[in-house]
């Protein structure tokens, strides 16, 4: 079945052509590199898995719940529609917001894996460009799962948001090499690590854990990567340049923290958009989720030198400003730490099952032996 045939709304065209104005750059030096990112390069390398393998997709998932999240996350919750509503009615708005979220992170996951490969293009440094090379494999692996899992799980797709798209394709477009970094490892892989811990650490569902946690193993070296490469280029920036990266930055967040909110899939109810966005502005996992957003973001913008006072104003009037002093060392480093503690407890979990199977063989042939 064409994916065209699973979209709830149509996407158009289903080719998106971005003009690019980037220029590739190739490095005759081979023998210099630095120390970091070449150790995570390695780590990337070492880290890489395969999604058909590590992740255990006979698990049932119920498309009228897939996500098992609590329903007040639902925008719908507790207004003069809902009450109206039957189960089925509920059942089928989990299915679709739950759609609508991994289809965002399914379109959001490909422009990272385009934004990876034009890094690897573009950026002068060798040890970039090898440290890129990986998270274009990460990325591609990201895309495979979250369109299985869409195909196989819910049968169910919906189109890029718009707001998502034009964050997109500004970091596509723009000639800058430095600009799929700041757009895509700083920006948009800030909004996924938040919506993909949102879930992660609230969802019951076995399949749906699986992916986010291990999923988020990998963005957290890719943001590692990130500040690193940007942190190093942006020490020799003038000025005027530091603040055309702000105004892109703060463009971006706004863009962010005002958009994605999936009233698309309220609209599909016959609900007008006007009043989806009241809604969504009354709800109180909205706000949650925008905190969660900026926890990423901000403080990786200051890391990198991106904290002039124009930028600090718009996280004044976003309520984020103090976000700045979070560790991002820790956030990441709990990421990696919840993807290994859960391939522990599931490969303990299996092995147990094996011992009492074996156990049982052997009962049941010393009993025939008796």
């Amino acid at each position: 079945m064409s994916t065209r045939e699973l979209y709830a709304q149509q996407p158009g065209d289903p080719i998106w052509p971005v003009p690019a104005t980037s220029t590739a750059r190739l490095n005759w030096e081979y023998d210099d590199g630095r120390e970091r990112l070449l150790a995570l390069y390695q780590k990337g390398k070492d880290k890489q898995w395969d999604a058909v393998t590590r992740i255990d997709w006979d698990l049932e998932v119920d498309p009228h719940d897939p996500l098992g999240t609590p329903d007040e996350s639902l925008m719908l919750y507790g207004t003069r529609h809902w009450s109206k509503m039957t189960e089925k009615d509920k059942g089928e708005l989990r299915k679709r917001f739950g759609a609508w979220q991994f289809s965002q992170f399914l379109h959001g996951e490909q422009g990272a894996m385009v934004c990876a490969a034009r890094i690897v293009e573009a950026v002068p440094d060798l040890d970039a460009k090898f440290y890129s090379a990986t998270q274009t494999m990460d990325e591609a692996r990201h895309v495979e799962i979250y369109s299985r899992f869409l195909h196989e799980k819910l049968g169910l797709l919906y189109p890029i948001n718009d707001e998502l798209q034009s964050l997109l394709d500004d970091t596509l477009r723009d000639s800058r090499w430095d600009m799929p970094y700041l757009g895509m490892q700083v920006l948009i892989e800030g909004l996924a690590l938040a919506a993909f811990g949102m879930l992660r650490d609230t969802t019951d569902k076995p399949l749906p854990k699986q992916i986010l946690t291990y999923v988020m193993q990998d963005e957290a070296r890719h943001v590692a990567f990130g500040r690193m490469a940007l942190r190093d280029y942006y020490r020799q920036l003038s000025d005027a340049e530091l603040r055309e990266r702000e105004e892109f930055v703060i463009e971006g967040c706004y863009l962010m923290r005002d958009r994605m909110r999936g009233v698309e899939v309220l609209q599909d109810f016959g609900i007008a958009r006007a009043e989806a966005m009241e809604y969504s502005e009354q709800n109180q996992f909205t706000h949650l989720f925008r905190k969660l957003l900026f926890s990423r973001i901000v403080p990786c913008v200051k890391d990198i030198g991106l904290w002039g006072e124009r930028l600090q104003r718009a996280y004044v009037d976003m309520g984020v400003l103090e976000l700045g002093d979070s560790n991002l060392d820790l956030l990441m480093n709990q990421d990696e730490e919840l993807a290994d503690k859960l391939d522990a407890e599931r490969f303990a979990a299996e092995e147990a099952e094996r011992v009492k199977e074996v156990s049982e063989a052997i009962a049941q042939g010393a009993a025939g032996d008796g």
